[in-house]
């Protein structure tokens, strides 16, 4: 018999598995398909679209939350705040380029210093010139 899926009269329903554990993610497939539809984005969209959308977002996201969770446990923290989260876009070469135009809410500044404001080495050590 040709068609789709169990013949009629087979019995039990099946039960619904979402979009996202079919492809083993834990953001929304099917918000996110909602979104790119309701958008008009384009006139259609593909059913692989939401799906690399969706790993491609979950995938910025661990990646910044394992380096905020670094930096909060750095400043011996266990909760991310904003800083966390600034200090770790900030110190990562590749999400600060992403985020280079971003500004992140009680974010802080990098701690930097100017060379120039640095007090003077002074010879007066072991190390240092001779001096008559």
């Amino acid at each position: 018999m040709a068609g789709r899926g169990k013949s009629i009269g087979s019995g039990a329903a099946k039960k619904a598995t979402s979009r996202s554990s079919k492809a083993g993610l834990q953001f929304p497939v099917g918000r996110i398909a909602r979104f790119l539809k309701a958008g008009k984005y384009a006139e259609r969209v593909g059913a692989g679209a939401p799906v690399y959308l969706a790993a491609v977002l979950e995938y910025l996201a661990a990646e910044v939350l394992e380096l905020a969770g670094n930096a909060a446990r750095d400043n011996k923290k266990t909760r991310i705040v904003p800083r966390h989260i600034q200090l770790a876009v900030r110190n990562d070469e590749e999400l600060s380029k992403l985020l280079g135009s971003v500004t992140i809410a009680n974010g802080g500044v990098m701690p930097n210093i100017h060379n120039t404001l640095l007090p003077k080495k002074t010879g007066t050590g072991k190390s240092g010139p001779a001096e008559d």
